[in-house]
């Protein structure tokens, strides 16, 4: 996996990916998976706020999100990556799309975030992740959140990745389990994902886990 020189937009290579900060010229490609995957996504994601535009059908909203995701890779408060398939990767999984690409340039897929992330002694973030339903299922969260355990530990020198999961997001669940994320429990009420106070699985790993595990995590999801 490579990654780019610059820490404020940096890009990281995986085996079938590419993580790297969405711009204005992908609005048309993110507001189609979007707008594929409505009903698929947003029942495990906060509600926007009243009056406050949908950047799925405002460009400039859009383009603030963008602005906003920039500003916080410059502060070091969060980095924000689009997921990028590889187009010549055609589906591994049972059930995979039949329009799954076959050629070409890397096609927009989804989204991992880095997110809220505190310095000093607790050097933490919190980890967030979608993927179109169209490509679900070939493990290519998985494979982002290995190339961003790496960045986020080796690059940005954080100590704990915490992934937080509605216990019925089965989907997501997975993500976590395939990695053997170690699980700390059940926090009670603790995110309001669309309109009600959800209980979540909170999942982490921190920098001693990753060195451990590194080797092996990146053989198998980064080829490297």
């Amino acid at each position: 996996m490579a990654i780019d020189e610059r820490i404020d937009a940096p890009v990281l290579i995986g085996r079938r990916i590419t993580l790297r900060p969405l711009e204005s010229e992908d609005f048309a490609d993110w507001r189609e998976v979007r707008r594929h995957n409505g009903g698929w996504l947003t029942r495990w994601e906060p509600r926007r706020a009243f009056g406050q535009p949908d950047p799925v059908e405002d460009r400039q909203a859009y383009a603030m999100r963008c602005a906003s995701r920039r500003r916080e890779r410059q502060l070091g408060t969060g980095w924000g990556f689009g997921v990028f398939v590889d187009a010549g990767e055609g589906p591994t999984a049972e059930g995979a799309p039949e329009d799954a690409p076959t050629g070409g340039l890397p096609e927009f897929a989804g989204e991992l975030n880095l997110s809220n992330v505190v310095r000093g002694a607790f050097r933490s973030a919190h980890v967030g992740y979608w993927m179109d339903e169209r490509r679900a299922g070939n493990g290519y969260i998985p494979e982002a959140l290995v190339a961003a355990c790496r960045f986020a530990f080796e690059e940005v020198d954080l100590h704990r990745l915490q992934v937080s999961i509605v216990p019925r997001n089965v989907r997501s669940r997975r993500v976590a389990e395939k990695l053997e994320l170690r699980c700390e429990g059940l926090a009670e009420r603790y995110l309001e994902i669309d309109g009600v106070w959800e209980d979540h699985l909170r999942y982490a790993i921190t920098a001693e886990e990753w060195d451990l595990r590194r080797t092996a995590l990146s053989s198998t999801w980064l080829g490297a």
